[in-house]
């Protein structure tokens, strides 16, 4: 296959998984949640709709041709994919299938569906991926790695494959900045940048930065309209256990009967909470977000008026050409053959 087909491919896959039938769908969601309970229709819905972005025909050629992708030696690229949403490793085995190496990877116990689901899909439509895609319980003898994990687990990670080439991730978080006159549009969009996922994702805000004279409760009643998180009841009992928890400890906070909102300066809150920090002045907001940028995945704003930002709403849909931990995955592939 030259690149051409590998693209063709991928978009061919888009275009399939747009025009799914609702039966085969349904089918699909099912196991899926039956796999994992954070996996609701509403989860799996948003994660085709962000495949969709990714597999856009036009920005997937411009981002695949603007690489030399033609391996005079194909390698084994090993990929231990996470699965705390679903599909979450997508764009690693997008970008190893592209670049024209080989995919070996080790799916998440709680995301092999799916990705089982696409892979087929895929290998339907051009049958010379499946000599290039295997899965594997262990990713002994590759190449190089990639490998998504937790701070801890990236230690290990680090050390065991420390001789190849890779690429290690650890945890990120994004977080939103509020200027303070936000219509109630935008928190609703904001909303959805929180609430995605069940903010399980590492592009789900997970903190505030808002400005001192800002009375924060007005963002809290804002935010009604994602309630329907309370009907997934992983999410309710973790509201209710944190909600618990505040109170038994006697911590100052805000409750809208599903979210749970802090001030606290760390960045990472716990599914159902979200926190706030106040800012005085942008350039002591700037230095802020600077001293935390290796911890911060996306920072989100309304209309994408902070630098560096983008706007609420879309922090689910990244583009093909955003890579996690701002590591250019294709650069690293194509180098592997350098």
């Amino acid at each position: 296959m030259n690149i051409n087909d590998r693209i063709n491919a991928f978009v061919k896959l888009g275009q399939t998984l747009k025009g799914l039938d609702k039966s085969e769908f349904d089918a699909m969601v099912k196991k899926a949640n039956q796999e994992n309970g954070w996996f609701t229709e509403e989860s799996i819905l948003m994660a085709f709709r962000g495949l969709s972005v990714l597999l856009e025909e036009k920005s997937l050629k411009a981002w695949a041709t603007s690489y030399s992708l033609e391996p005079t030696i194909s390698k084994t690229v090993g990929v231990a994919m996470a699965g705390n949403i679903p599909l979450v490793g997508f764009h690693d085995f997008l970008c190893v299938l592209i670049s024209g190496h080989n995919l070996r990877y080790k799916p998440s116990s709680k995301d092999s569906v799916m990705l089982d689901f696409v892979q087929q899909k895929l290998i339907d439509i051009e049958a010379r991926f499946r000599d290039r895609i295997h899965i594997s319980d262990y990713l002994k003898g590759v190449d190089a790695i990639i490998a998504t994990g937790s701070d801890n687990t990236s230690r290990y990670f680090e050390f065991y494959f420390r001789n190849i080439p890779h690429i290690i991730r650890k945890n990120r978080v994004s977080c939103a900045v509020i200027q303070g006159d936000e219509p109630e549009n935008e928190i609703v969009s904001l909303g959805e940048d929180i609430f995605s996922y069940y903010g399980l994702g590492c592009r789900n805000v997970s903190s505030l930065f808002v400005p001192r004279e800002m009375e924060i409760t007005s963002i809290l009643d804002r935010l009604n309209s994602f309630e329907r998180v309370m009907l997934n009841h992983k999410y309710a009992n973790n509201y209710t256990y944190q909600r618990s928890l505040a109170m038994l400890n006697q911590e100052p906070h805000l409750d809208n009967g599903f979210l749970l909102i802090k001030e606290n300066s760390s960045l990472v809150s716990p599914v159902a909470v979200l926190h706030y920090l106040y800012y005085d002045d942008l350039h002591g907001l700037k230095q802020s977000i600077s001293s935390q940028k290796d911890k911060i995945q996306v920072i989100v704003s309304a209309q994408g008026w902070f630098e560096g930002s983008v706007p609420f709403g879309i922090a689910q849909l990244p583009q093909v050409i955003d890579y996690a931990d701002n590591v250019d995955t294709m650069r690293f592939l194509g180098s592997l053959s350098a």
